[in-house]
């Protein structure tokens, strides 16, 4: 018998009927010489300080660093969180049965650096020895699935990505812990969360909100021309930039004597567009959030949730490019797409013949190629899903597309010795554009301008003052951070480190949705809009960490480089668990020293007995007295109640108004919290 271990139950299904395993029992499926069970993600995780006899949070702990390190089932939550999941473990025991029965195994988790991790902590928690093969697909249609079965590797090829996986999670457990732990003992009150990655990334968005917040814009004025020529109005813009108006309005007077100004310069090229990449993971979330307002991580469910369903191909890719076979079935994709009431008009602009083939490079695919659809066609899909898919068909189509041709000319005109520009653009060649009819309004060039030429004098028909200010940082939305954490470059990189970060960035494609989770679930962040700035007890994390290692972004990146380079076979695990061992004593010994200020938190009576002080932590208000149990939570439809909110609410029976609170459907409102008459809480509407 073979044991085929998948990475969650309806995966397992596709494989059990692929391989005419049909009987299904508790936990797995029997059939045809195999046993196809599954894990329900990470069964089996690092243990707790608890596991090892250390509770509670006490200096004279630190650091925990295991020797060896303890794999234990994965713990329940809220109340239970110190007590293995009774699902998991009861997952565990049929998965250890199978794999004593069997003579083989074969591993079947997401083909990743993760789904690696998934299936050896089983393999080890378990003491298995068997021999196992690795399933390496991109898709999870039966095309590509007969193809996997029929190549199946040798599971000691993926030695070097279990080492960099390994790493990484141990890595994570040793500074978040002992760093969270530190921090928690040195505020003497609440619990303090920090991460190998969590914690700069909180740093960008504290780092950028700070900036923005005490930018001081500067104004300048500038002068503006409206033009007609051959009936055809257009503007032009003075190249200077005034910093008092008064000085604007004397340079006006002056032009305003003029009636014509004279083309002094035309300075014209033919500008090719390239067609864009496919997707990668990041470039996915972060259009679907500018165009969408879809988070990183809804992106990231609904496209492992089509993956799943066999519409498009393995989301948690960071490349953006196709290998050669990959490539030859690219115009079938296509092809399928023909009857597609939506895509169908934009498929009959595809040359077949002239395919653009820039997304083919074997060197730039590693353990995944770039999202492309299946030739499984979808059905009944949810409407944030049917954008997802949509997104990705679109991407396909006009990464396939010719470059989009434009002809760029930059004229100048003179009035007196002054000089006024204009950049205007003409797309001679639509090329990929086309698709979607995706034209860039650029607001910064004019579209309807006649021809000019050297020598060319042109109407003065209007000329005022425009005042305008230097833009200062502008808050990170999802899109932005995601931007930030895919290049994270520091002045104080090497600059053979610096290339290297330009690869690894801060956090994998895989991870970034779930730090900036993280930050939000832990409310050191929170959403304004579409921005994210941080709250006050995030900016006290980064009050005392913006100097320290572990609040660096490019130390950070620089780890990614060493485990990029564990899963290459260039660095050695031992040298890197090593190093954050050290890391780690070094860090939680500063962590400790460290002074910090915690958020006031305002002494208010109970609203409903009116006897005993409310408890304020970070998730909860609630009164003391059992027999009062008056409670209230802080995120109320994802909007985390600051402490002045809750005074507001407890005094005045009323909060200001919360902006871009989400409803269960995922709509975004305004309204107040009042407390009524029964002191429970509900929403009051602004009329």
């Amino acid at each position: 018998m073979i044991t085929v271990l998948a990475e969650k139950p309806s995966v397992a299904r596709k494989l059990a009927a692929l391989l005419n395993a049909t009987e299904k029992k508790e936990g797995f499926f029997h059939g045809n010489g195999y046993y196809v069970t599954w894990a329900l993600g990470h069964l089996v995780t690092l243990g707790l300080p608890e596991d090892y006899g250390l509770s509670g949070f006490q200096k004279d702990n630190l650091p925990i660093i295991p020797s060896p390190f303890m794999l234990t089932p994965r713990k329940g939550s809220g109340n239970e969180r110190l007590l293995p999941d009774k699902r998991i473990v009861k997952q565990l025991v049929t998965i250890g049965e199978l794999f004593r029965k069997s003579e083989s195994l074969i591993a079947a988790t997401d083909a990743g650096r993760e789904g690696e991790l998934i299936f050896r902590y089983i393999y080890e928690y378990l003491n298995c020895r068997k021999p196992f093969k690795r399933l390496w697909v991109s898709s999870l249609t039966e095309k590509a699935l007969r193809k996997g079965f029929a190549n199946l590797l040798p599971g000691e090829e993926f030695e070097n990505l279990y080492l960099a996986a390994r790493a990484r999670s141990r890595a994570d457990w040793q500074i978040g812990i002992n760093a969270s732990q530190a921090l928690s003992i040195a505020a003497g009150t609440g619990v303090y969360s920090l991460g190998r990655v969590q914690t700069p990334t909180l740093g960008l968005v504290c780092k950028r909100f700070l900036e923005h917040r005490d930018h001081k814009p500067t104004k300048y004025w500038q002068i503006q021309l409206v033009h007609t020529k051959s009936f055809i109005e257009f503007r032009s813009d003075g190249a200077l930039h005034f910093d008092t108006q008064q000085k604007a309005e004397d340079v006006l007077k002056s032009v305003q004597r003029q009636s014509h100004a004279t083309v002094s310069a035309v300075l014209s090229e033919t500008v090719p567009e390239p067609a864009p990449l496919l997707f990668d993971l990041t470039a996915l979330q972060k259009e679907a959030n500018r165009k969408y307002g879809l988070t990183a991580i809804e992106t990231l469910e609904i496209a492992q949730g089509l993956y799943e369903n066999q519409f498009i191909t393995y989301p948690r890719t960071g490349s953006k490019y196709v290998t050669q076979d990959v490539w030859e079935g690219i115009p079938g994709l296509i092809r399928g797409l023909q009857n597609d009431p939506e895509l169908g008009k934009d498929i009959a602009k595809i040359k077949f013949g002239r395919l653009n083939r820039h997304i083919v490079n074997e060197g730039k695919v590693t353990d995944h190629h770039g999202l492309l659809i299946t030739e499984k066609l979808p059905s009944a899909l949810s409407v944030k899903e049917d954008v997802i898919y949509k997104m990705i068909a679109l991407r396909l189509l006009e990464s396939v597309s010719e470059a989009c041709i434009k002809e760029v000319s930059r004229i100048t005109l003179q009035v007196l010795h002054y000089d006024f520009g204009l950049t205007t653009s003409e797309i001679t060649e639509p090329g990929w554009r086309s698709i979607q009819n995706a034209f860039d309004e650029n607001t910064n060039e004019e579209r309807n301008v006649p021809e000019l030429k050297e020598g060319d004098r042109v109407t003065i028909t209007s000329s005022t003052i425009k005042q305008k200010q230097h833009a200062g940082p502008q808050l990170y939305t999802e899109a932005s951070l995601l931007s930030a954490m895919e290049y994270i470059i520091s002045e104080n990189c090497t600059a053979a480190s610096k290339q290297d970060l330009k690869q690894v960035g801060l956090g994998t494609p895989a991870t970034r949705a779930s730090i900036i989770e993280g930050l939000l679930e832990r409310q050191y962040i929170a959403r304004k809009g579409k921005a994210l700035i941080p709250t006050s007890k995030g900016l006290a994390v980064y009050d005392i960490v913006a100097n320290m290692p572990i609040g660096s972004a490019a130390m950070t990146a620089e780890w990614e480089i060493a485990l990029a380079g564990i899963e290459q076979g260039t660095f050695s695990s031992e040298k890197f668990q090593s190093e954050i061992e050290a890391y780690t004593k070094s860090i939680t010994e500063e962590l400790l020293k460290a002074p910090v200020k915690n958020e006031a938190v305002p002494e208010l009576l109970c609203p409903k007995c009116g006897e005993h002080h409310l408890h304020i932590s970070d998730k909860v208000v609630k009164c003391p007295a059992e027999q009062c149990g008056w409670l209230q939570f802080r995120k109320v439809c994802g909007t985390i109640l600051p402490a002045a909110e809750i005074e507001n609410l407890v005094k005045n029976r009323t909060t200001n108004v919360l902006k871009g609170i989400v409803s269960k459907s995922g709509k975004k409102f305004n309204a107040r919290l009042i407390l009524d008459d029964e002191h429970q809480v509900a929403f009051a509407f602004e009329k």
